[in-house]
């Protein structure tokens, strides 16, 4: 455990912390929203309320651990014998490592099968979504081979099986969020055209692109991998972001549609339609 992997760690934990509280208030409003608007959709409310809680439920339970491996790390053990080094390397698999590490892994899926609902909806073609169903498939058997290994003893973050497993499932899981932000920005793009200029403005902005993408979570996804694909110990830092942002991406998107300015299914056959009368 270098220098720059202890200062990436610690800087992690600290902007995880403050997106943290970003994530509690867009959480809040969100029920706050709910409660407000009553709005005649009550089975999706419901599961707005559901999704939104265990999402913040994953995410509380991934810094959590992350704030006590640190303080296990640097302040209670200080003195361990060689330093640092060797105790990360020693308990990076002890359980409430790994309960951690399966929170953000299922925050990862649940926040990516969202998107891909939320693509399907702004398509309304299931075949535009098959290539990322099974990519979500695949994702998904990635991760159960990643949890297997990260349990055995002295399992290294950038070396060994763990370091091979944990890249394959980011290589398919990144893959997946790109291929689903390219799809809904091409698909609101090409709607808004239809609609013009200012009819289209309330879903078109680039607020709209950003959040209704995910383009955060996208991107964060992309440079973390990068990272880690090059054994760089910064990419503990953009890993932190990742997984908070697979936290607040959802969330903003949620509360986008509670207001009514998401694109919906309504709305993209709406469309389609006045395109053809044109």
């Amino acid at each position: 455990m270098s220098l720059l992997y202890q200062n990436s760690f610690y800087v992690g934990i600290s902007v995880s912390d403050i997106l943290y509280g970003v994530e509690l208030m867009l959480y809040f409003q969100t029920v706050r929203e709910l409660h407000k608007t009553r709005r005649h959709e009550e089975r999706l409310d419901k599961f707005f309320v559901f999704f939104s809680t265990a999402n913040l439920a994953l995410v509380t339970i991934f810094e959590a651990t992350r704030a006590v491996f640190g303080q296990e790390t640097w302040i209670v053990n200080a003195t361990y014998p060689r330093g640092p080094a060797p105790y990360e390397t020693k308990y990076d698999s002890a359980l409430y490592q790994i309960t951690g590490w399966t929170a953000a892994l299922l925050l990862d899926m649940v926040t990516n099968g969202l998107l891909i609902y939320h693509c399907l909806m702004l398509w309304d073609n299931r075949r535009v979504v098959v290539a990322p169903c099974l990519l979500w498939v695949a994702s998904f058997g990635r991760s159960m081979d990643e949890l297997r290994v990260t349990g055995a003893p002295n399992a290294g973050v950038f070396v060994g099986p763990v370091r091979n497993f944990r890249l394959a499932y980011f290589i398919v899981a990144i893959f997946l969020n790109v291929l689903v932000t390219c799809l809904i920005c091409g698909r609101i793009s090409w709607l808004a055209q239809d609609l013009g200029r200012k009819a289209a403005h309330p879903y078109f902005g680039v607020v709209a692109i950003i959040v209704e993408s995910a383009l955060p979570y996208t991107l964060c996804g992309v440079v973390f991998l990068v990272l880690y694909a090059v054994n760089s110990e910064v990419s503990v830092f953009f890993c932190a972001c990742y997984v908070m942002f697979a936290c607040i991406s959802p969330q903003m998107l949620i509360l986008r549609v509670i207001s009514g300015r998401a694109w919906t299914t309504e709305g993209t056959l709406l469309t389609l339609t006045l395109r053809s009368l044109s």
